[in-house]
């Protein structure tokens, strides 16, 4: 996607459920397979416990600070909202609470 000064809210939803719920899907699966990949591979990497919902929450931290350097720019705020509804959906499904808690410092925000 381009930057398009025109662009509403509701378009941006629009492409974001296009992406979440049809693009993306055929493309790299179900985001409960995708995300928990992800949260395995950074959950060692990192050495705690990433869940699934934490990822998308990660994710959303990039897009922000894409969209910070470069607020014109859509395909930003429509994948910032994409990551914000997988992550509703697997929080809700159970995936939003690691199973042992952050070491002091931990690198994730507190409860």
């Amino acid at each position: 996607m381009t930057s398009t000064p025109s662009l509403q809210r509701s378009d941006i939803l629009d492409a974001a459920t296009q992406a979440v719920t049809v693009d993306r899907n055929a493309t790299h699966g179900a985001p409960a397979d995708t995300f928990g990949a992800i949260a395995r591979v950074w959950s060692a990497r990192l050495g705690i416990e990433i869940t699934p919902s934490q990822v998308c929450i990660l994710m959303a931290d990039l897009k922000t600070c894409r969209a910070w350097g470069n607020p014109a720019h859509v395909d930003n705020w429509v994948d910032l909202a994409g990551y914000a509804a997988c992550g509703g959906e697997l929080a809700g499904a159970g995936g939003a609470v690691p199973s042992k808690p952050l070491p002091k410092g931990g690198l994730l925000c507190p409860k």
